[in-house]
């Protein structure tokens, strides 16, 4: 492989990484780009490992050696190498995890794909040959969690590690939720956004009727007048379960809350009266697991 030794944060072969640190330019030039950037060795790896294809390697000359099997995979994709003090200038923060990738961002899965893989069953424009076993799909009680205009990416990763911990079948980000692709939801998610499926639904709260129509009960986290608790919930018993969880400041929108099956609240005690969205979130999957 044929590694490209940077000289000047100039370099137009690395604009991919430039002013990393700048969030709103970030959101808008990566999905327009068709990229996002892996951060870190480990996660890299996940990436690749669920079958995502890098543009370009961006490290540091120390990262190689722990990379060879990496780079021997993809020996046609070019790997650029600087010193700790230039690709801080480039990125504008100082890269302490191994290597980065430019990676090319997966097309957007189809709503109903998503949806019949989250069932386990074939897909509807699928043909499936009865005489071969390995198409055979068994269906299988399913779980979704739907991020209606989570803004902060942290939260976003913390989501996504739970529901693949926990074994939620698919994610569903509303058009004004944050990216699960921008580098800081992918750090915090541990690399687990590429391992759960997930697409963006619009428009939104419309595709609530959409999931009706597949069969699933759809219940939002809410405070709201008429809840129901998490144990009534789980009592329930629902064989497909869709999660609707709002912004930490105003909840569930009027327009979503109106469109649910049912509220749900997880009881506080000593005067709390909610939880983060992130660990609101791990307590619903595990109960409804």
């Amino acid at each position: 492989m044929t590694f490209h030794y940077l000289e000047s944060a100039a370099d137009p072969r690395v604009a991919d990484y430039t002013q990393l640190t700048d969030v709103h330019l970030r959101k808008l030039r990566e999905p327009a780009e068709g990229m996002y950037i892996a951060e870190s060795s480990r996660v890299l790896r996940r990436a690749l490992a669920a079958g995502h294809r890098p543009r370009s390697f961006f490290l540091a000359e120390k990262w190689v050696a722990d990379l060879t099997d990496i780079f021997e995979q993809y020996p046609d994709v070019p790997a650029y190498i600087g010193s700790a003090g230039l690709l801080e200038e480039i990125t504008g923060f100082h890269l302490h995890r191994g290597a980065m990738a430019a990676m090319h961002r997966p097309a957007p899965v189809p709503l109903p794909e998503l949806l019949a893989g989250a069932r386990g069953v074939a897909a509807p424009e699928d043909t499936v040959d009865p005489t071969n076993v390995g198409c055979s799909k068994t269906p299988h009680r399913s779980r979704i969690a739907v991020l209606e205009d989570l803004t902060d990416h942290t939260n976003v990763g913390a989501v996504f590690r739970s529901a693949a911990a926990i074994g939620v079948d698919a994610v569903l980000v509303t058009p004004q939720c944050a990216d699960p692709l921008y580098r800081r939801s992918i750090r915090v998610s541990m690399g687990t956004v590429f391992q759960v499926p997930w697409t963006r639904v619009d428009p939104w709260p419309a595709t609530i009727e959409q999931l009706k129509e597949a069969g699933y009960f759809v219940a939002g986290m809410s405070l709201g007048e008429g809840a129901i608790t998490l144990d009534e919930l789980v009592t329930q018993d629902h064989e497909n379960l869709v999660l609707v969880f709002g912004t930490e400041g105003e909840g569930l929108k009027p327009e979503t809350d109106r469109l649910l099956d049912a509220r749900v609240t997880i009881p506080m005690m000593n005067g709390v009266d909610s939880l983060n969205v992130a660990a609101s979130s791990a307590v619903a999957f595990y109960a409804t697991r």
